[in-house]
């Protein structure tokens, strides 16, 4: 780690301290004793041995329990949903690509939400294409500087050096985010990407869910009831539900990505919908792939005290107290089996608690095992830029800081090419 890297790591960690009114524990000698909860014994103590058992008892009592525990339920069946092309320039990006943007329209109760779909596909490939769908953190324009992008009207968190004064985006903030975002590189590999304005589906930040989908519904969540992430990850589906009617797009071969809060979206969107190909969660941390009852870097007492919109109500009766709680991360990844599934850390970013991470994903190892997949290979936590991702699970140690870079792209498609070009 050099001096420039070494001082902005201490500086993130004693900001967040000080935001959170206390220290973050990164001393794996402090590590709690703990007990992960059984994956493979069902609520009434039948030991779960076959992956028809599995799918039948097990899956069903693990996803109901993050439901009402961790992330809450979605009202979908209030929300009706439609799409339109507003936006289609066949010769994109000097020709190489089709550059699309859909129209989401969310109704209910009379009002009405509008989010914008970005698609880029590439034009070298015959056929529909295997797609990476993922949200951004500051507008569709922002992944790549082309000026065919739209603008959006919504909400944005300020940014003075993306450009980004008085909640609202500019042009300055073009293509501020390419680095996140190699579109060139995913079109030259043989795939689309999708991309989301997060904050088109619902503000980031705690408005007592008067704004964004929650608007459109007139309640206030409550202890089981939709959080942020939740209401992210149903709006994913919806892309999906685009996808289908799309004859461009592999609607079967669609990976969902995420990075950071966005990574803990995708574990649950892909958790939500067997409809997904492939789970990419990329530094997710804590309510994402790391294990909670480890209480190393954020915790869930400061995950809800800094985000309380994030997760339903029922999650802070864990806070300062992860060792009751019922399930942990593993269980969330293993709900993805048999499908592949990638979770992904930075050595730097201790706050998302990589060996966490790991630990979590080669755990999940003893449900894939049930449908003949290999999980991870290793039983330590890999050395830094030495990917473990043979089998259907995926994990990689990137050195660096909390991100998405180049390299973990390199690593998702060379994972995705082998899961979703068979």
């Amino acid at each position: 780690m050099n001096f420039q890297r070494l001082v902005f790591s201490l500086l993130f960690a004693i900001t967040n301290s000080f935001c959170n009114g206390q220290s973050p524990q990164y001393l794996e000698s402090n590590v709690p004793p703990y007990e992960l909860p059984e994956l493979l014994t069902s609520q009434n103590g039948e030991t779960i041995t076959t992956s028809s058992e599995w799918v039948d008892l097990r899956r069903s009592e693990i996803y109901q329990q993050f439901e009402e525990l961790v992330y809450g339920q979605v009202p979908t069946h209030k929300i009706q949903t439609s799409f339109k092309v507003s936006d289609l320039d066949k010769n994109a990006l000097g020709g190489i690509a089709v550059r699309k943007e859909i129209t989401i329209t969310f109704q209910a109760n009379g009002k009405q939400l509008e989010a914008t779909l970005l698609v880029y596909l590439p034009k070298t490939v015959r056929g529909p294409v295997p797609v990476f769908l993922g949200y951004n953190f500051y507008g569709n324009h922002t992944i790549i500087g082309d000026p065919g992008i739209s603008l959006p009207s919504s909400w944005l968190r300020n940014n003075a050096t993306f450009g980004i004064t008085e909640n609202k985006a500019t042009e300055l903030s073009r293509g501020v985010r390419a680095s996140r975002w190699p579109v060139l590189y995913i079109l030259s590999r043989g795939y689309g990407l999708a991309n989301i304005y997060y904050g088109d589906i619902d503000p980031d930040f705690d408005d007592e869910f008067k704004n964004g989908l929650h608007r459109l519904i007139e309640n206030s969540p409550k202890t089981a009831e939709w959080g942020s992430i939740a209401t992210w990850a149903w709006a994913l589906s919806r892309a999906l539900d685009y996808f289908e009617s799309d004859k461009d797009i592999d609607h079967q071969k669609v990976a969902v990505i995420g990075h950071s809060r966005l990574g803990k979206t995708s574990l649950w969107a892909g958790a939500s919908d067997q409809r997904f190909a492939l789970v990419i969660s990329n530094d997710s941390g804590c309510g994402g792939a790391a294990l909670s009852k480890r209480k190393f870097g954020e915790t869930v007492k400061v995950i809800n005290d800094r985000f309380p919109h994030w997760f339903c109500d029922n999650f802070t009766r864990f806070n300062d107290q992860e060792e009751t709680l019922p399930i942990d991360q593993h269980m969330l990844i293993a709900l993805m089996a048999p499908r592949p599934v990638y979770v992904a850390s930075a050595s730097e970013d201790q706050w998302a608690d990589p060996r966490g991470e790991f630990l979590a994903a080669r755990e999940a190892g003893k449900v894939y095992r049930l449908f003949n997949k290999q999980g991870l290979l290793s039983k330590e936590l890999p050395k830094v830029n030495a990917p473990d991702n043979q089998g259907a699970i995926g994990y990689h140690l990137r050195s660096g800081s909390h991100d998405l870079t180049y390299y973990d792209w390199k690593q998702y498609l060379d994972f995705a090419d082998r899961h979703l070009r068979n």
